[in-house]
């Protein structure tokens, strides 16, 4: 069985253009089935039965007592299945496919979280540019929030990467797959002084990330999570803040000011304009939120009587 599960991951690997994290994502999601089968002492793929996969998915929502799986997570697992049994029907034969029937769950796509522009401005202007860190920490999070990039894509950049000239990232996201995204112009010298002070002092030879820790490596994920919620702590914000809520931000005040939505689509780098159109709906409900604000008579109930 483990066999015909590498292949299948293999076989994705070079359908979805490389992307290693999706392979892992498969991988693990297979890893439970296994272990699933070997406890139901189910021998192979072909003899697992409809209500024995219920059973399981039953399983994966409960993560513990107090806790299930959400509807995008157990989606997304699902997913996984039905595209390693369409795999297993399709090119090696197997006629069992326990997923049919089984239909995707209600997923409601959340709102996306996101910074007011005043929250964004209280933010980056609260750091003491002579403190070394904290001048890394502002080119950061400005050049995130500057260019909607996501952390990934972030702690990859390279000093190849950035055209100071003509203030633009090529950013290297999902699926290995460029695109070009501007940056505005009082972002440069900013840029520019980071690199003079900061990096100068931490890169060692042959390094070529732009973001370094102290120690003159790469910052990490986990890296720049903890930076962003430590400053957010310090400055009094009383919400968890994490980095998509950047690239969200960047996105939502795009849409605010009435950017097209394919040219968000394109500095976003989605596939598929659906992805974006959720911004949209936040800018809407930014609009109802204004409107039941300043309208005079948003908030009076009608009198019937009269």
């Amino acid at each position: 069985m483990n066999e015909l599960i590498d292949k299948f991951l293999d076989f994705i690997y070079r359908t979805n253009s490389g992307s290693e994290k999706t392979v892992e994502a498969y991988g693990h999601d297979l890893d439970q089935l296994l272990e699933f089968m070997k406890r139901k002492q189910i021998k192979d793929f072909e003899s697992v039965q409809r209500n024995q996969f219920m059973e399981f998915i039953g399983e994966l929502r409960i993560l513990d007592p107090n806790k299930y799986a959400s509807d995008a997570t157990i989606n997304r697992k699902l997913s996984t299945y039905r595209s390693f049994f369409r795999y297993l029907n399709q090119y090696i034969g197997i006629q069992n496919n326990p997923m049919e029937g089984i239909k995707l769950t209600g997923n409601k796509r959340k709102i996306p979280e996101f910074l007011f522009l005043h929250e964004i401005k209280q933010f980056l202007n609260s750091y003491d540019c002579s403190k070394l860190n904290e001048l890394r920490d502002k080119t950061m999070f400005t050049l995130m929030y500057a260019s909607g990039l996501r952390v990934s894509e972030v702690v990859n950049l390279t000093w190849a990467q950035i055209d100071l000239n003509s203030l633009i990232v090529h950013v290297i996201g999902k699926g290995d797959k460029e695109r070009i995204v501007p940056f505005y112009h009082s972002l440069k010298p900013l840029l520019e002084e980071y690199k003079l002070r900061y990096w100068m002092m931490y890169a060692k030879d042959g390094q070529e990330a732009v973001f370094l820790s102290n120690r003159g490596t790469r910052m990490t994920t986990r890296g720049v999570q903890y930076v962003m919620q430590k400053h957010a702590d310090q400055i009094g914000f009383a919400m968890k803040v994490h980095p998509h809520m950047f690239r969200h931000s960047f996105a939502t005040h795009l849409m605010d000011n009435r950017a097209d939505i394919r040219i968000v689509q394109e500095l976003l780098g989605h596939a598929s304009i659906s992805t974006t159109q959720i911004y949209t709906h936040v800018s809407l409900k930014k609009v109802q939120e204004a409107y039941d604000r300043s309208h005079p008579l948003a908030n009076e109930e009608i009198d019937f009587n009269n």
